[in-house]
C-alpha cells in the first residue's frame, strides 16, 4: 500500500506574527490533515535539534491521521489515506501560522485512537495476525520513502516473513480463495488494528504476540 513521504520540514515551527486560532475542519479529509501537521509540529517541537530525524514513534503518530482516515469506512482506503497525506502537504504551512498548539485536545477529541497509550489487540487472533500483517506492510512502504528507520523496517519485514503461513491460512478462513473477498478481509482487518493505537505501539505489540 503505498503512502508518500511524510513531510516534516522545521517550517513547521515558524508562526507568522499574531498566530490566529485554528478551527478543526468539518471536511473529513481536512480534519485528519489538520491533525497530522499539528501531530508533526508538536514532534518537531519536542526535538532537541529541529533538522534532526523524529524518532520512529513520533512518525508513526503522524502516520495515524492518515490511516485513522483511511480506515473510517470500516474496510482500509489506502487512496483515502494518500489524499490526507497529500493534504497535509498542502496545508502544514497554514496550520504553523496558527495557534496549533490549542488543536490538540481536538484532534485527541475527535479521534481517540491517536491518544491510547496501551495497545489490545483485537480478541479475535485471526483477525489480529491478519491486521499485523497488513499493518507491518502499511509502515514497510511508509517508512522506506523516508530514507531511513532501516532497523525498523528490517524487523517488520522479518515479521511478514514469520507469519506469512498463518495469514493465509486465517484470511482463507474468512474468505475462500476468491481474490476480492481476500482483499476485503485484508482491508478490514487493517481497518480495525489502525483503531488500537498509534502504529509503531501498535506494531511492537503484535511483534511480542505473533512474532
Amino acid at each position: 500500500m503505498p503512502m508518500r513521504a511524510v513531510v516534516l520540514s522545521a517550517s513547521l515551527l515558524l508562526a507568522a506574527c499574531g498566530p490566529k486560532s485554528l478551527e478543526l475542519p468539518a471536511d473529513p479529509i481536512e480534519r485528519a490533515a489538520t491533525c497530522g501537521a499539528v501531530e508533526a509540529a508538536s514532534a518537531r517541537v519536542a526535538t532537541k535539534d529541529i533538522n534532526a530525524d523524529l524518532s520512529i514513534d513520533a512518525i508513526g503518530r503522524v502516520l495515524h491521521f492518515p490511516m485513522l482516515a483511511g480506515a473510517e469506512g470500516g474496510r482500509f482506503d489506502s487512496a483515502r489515506a494518500s489524499q490526507v497525506q497529500d493534504t497535509m502537504a498542502e496545508i502544514q504551512d497554514k496550520v504553523s501560522g496558527r495557534k496549533w498548539e490549542e488543536m490538540i485536545p481536538q484532534c485527541r477529541a475527535a479521534y481517540p485512537a491517536s491518544a491510547v497509550r496501551t495497545v489490545t489487540l483485537p480478541a479475535d487472533r485471526g483477525d489480529a495476525l491478519i491486521g499485523c500483517d497488513e499493518l507491518s506492510d502499511f509502515l514497510r512502504s511508509a517508512l522506506a520513502k523516508q530514507g531511513k528507520y532501516d532497523n525498523e523496517l528490517s524487523k517488520y519485514f522479518d515479521f511478514n516473513l514469520a507469519i506469512e503461513d498463518r495469514v493465509g491460512a486465517a484470511t482463507r478462513a474468512r474468505a475462500g480463495t476468491d481474490p476480492g473477498k481476500l482483499h476485503d478481509a485484508r482491508n478490514a482487518a487493517l481497518a480495525t488494528l489502525v483503531k488500537a493505537g498509534p502504529p509503531i505501539a501498535v506494531m511492537k505489540r503484535c511483534i511480542a504476540t505473533f512474532g
